[in-house]
């Protein structure tokens, strides 16, 4: 292989970039996870949380990925046989809805379709739900952030279309890729399960994961008869109680989300929002000035952690990235599902800032260009005039 120097451009929208404090609070010695220490660690984490749902409940954690956070959601709050409705936004709502048919849940009649350029619809929901009279869904899910396409669904409008039919289905939002980032509000929202993980806005390695959770699916949790044990909220909120959890914790990756979320906290998060939308209309700014199109066919749902871009007519976006990697040691997210080839995904969040998106920028101009594809030459400019404006 050919040296390489200075660093690697990880522009994928996650895995994100680990901030130097967040790797050098991980790499402290491992403690006794029985321990007192550890203990007043757990009752910390799971109050600073909770600021970052938006929400004065509790937030459960796992050791696994946002996969496991999606299952421990369905299996804590749902039966077999019981109807979920799903909206067909992009790759990760697919795999979410796979994930809650693999559990005996009915998810195929009442998944709304898409065609993964707009976000969730909250008038089709409203149509479903107000047709539903026998109540017979019992839970929406909905990706907050899509991101297998840049397309954010308006989940406060989603609520209101729930609450304006009168359905008392659960509302589960997976944010594995939005919090941390975008604006989210688990309890002003009325959302019952939020979904996330540690390694995009999180700023952290993968291998945590979260629920969020409402008094309402606690309560739904009574009484669901999913197979559950090492999901079960019950158990961890039982052991969180005392500082402590039912399995053996990630400890390591728990001292490298509080410093994460010390960072977070520092900057603000209104000002992590801000500075998240204004990276991405940046780059949005980049993309027109090249000629080429969003995926995100709406303004009002553009994404500001992950822009996916449409290749022209008989250019390939994978050949595309692969020249970019290879000339500029700058990693691109690729088309995912239905949107392999025909797209590439610019990832532009967590520890990130302008001159990064700047460099990034320049990087995906200049593998336009050597990889043939007939683009202007105004894109860098014209987001450069973007972050100077602000």
């Amino acid at each position: 292989m050919t040296p390489r120097t200075g660093r690697h451009f990880l522009q994928i929208p996650g895995p994100t970039n680990v901030p130097d404090q967040v790797l050098r609070a991980m790499s402290a010695p491992t403690i006794d996870h029985r321990g007192p220490e550890f203990s007043a660690l757990t009752l910390r984490l799971l109050e600073a949380v909770k600021p970052v749902f938006g929400t004065a409940g509790p937030v459960v954690i796992y050791p696994a990925s946002g996969t496991g956070a999606w299952e421990a959601a369905l299996v804590n709050t749902l039966s077999p046989g019981d109807r979920v409705l799903s909206f067909d936004t992009g790759h990760f709502a697919a795999l979410w809805r796979d994930l809650a048919r693999s559990l005996g849940l009915e998810v195929d009649a009442d998944c709304v379709p898409g065609d993964w350029r707009h976000g969730a619809d909250p008038d089709a929901l409203a149509e479903r739900l107000s047709a539903d009279t026998a109540h017979a869904v019992k839970a929406v899910c909905v990706v907050h952030n899509e991101t297998s396409t840049g397309v954010v669904s308006r989940v406060a409008e989603i609520r209101r279309a729930m609450d304006a039919a009168g359905h008392p289905a659960l509302l589960l939002v997976d944010t594995v890729s939005s919090l941390g980032s975008l604006d989210y509000r688990h309890d002003e929202w009325g959302v019952d399960v939020t979904v996330s993980a540690s390694q995009k806005g999180l700023m952290l390695p993968p291998g945590l994961s979260f629920n969020a959770v409402s008094g309402k699916a606690l309560r739904a949790s009574a009484h669901s008869r999913l197979p559950k044990s090492y999901w079960d909220w019950q158990p961890i909120l039982d052991a969180n109680r005392r500082g402590s959890f039912s399995y053996t914790p990630a400890t390591n990756l728990l001292y490298g989300l509080e410093e994460a979320l010390r960072m977070l906290d520092a900057e603000g998060l209104p000002e992590v929002c801000a500075r998240h939308a204004r990276h991405g209309a940046a780059t949005r700014a980049a993309v027109r000035g090249w000629g080429l199109e969003v995926l995100c066919a709406d303004e009002r749902e553009t994404s500001g952690v992950v822009t996916a871009v449409l290749m022209p007519e008989g250019h390939d976006a994978d050949k595309f990235r692969s020249t970019v990697l290879e000339r500029f040691d700058m990693s691109l997210g690729a088309g995912l599902g239905k949107l392999a080839g025909r797209v590439f995904r610019i990832g532009h969040l967590g520890h990130f800032n302008d001159l990064t998106l700047a460099g990034t920028l320049a990087g995906v101009q200049m593998g336009l260009e050597l990889a043939g594809v007939p683009v202007e030459p105004d894109g860098l400019g014209a987001a450069l005039d973007v972050l100077r404006s602000e």
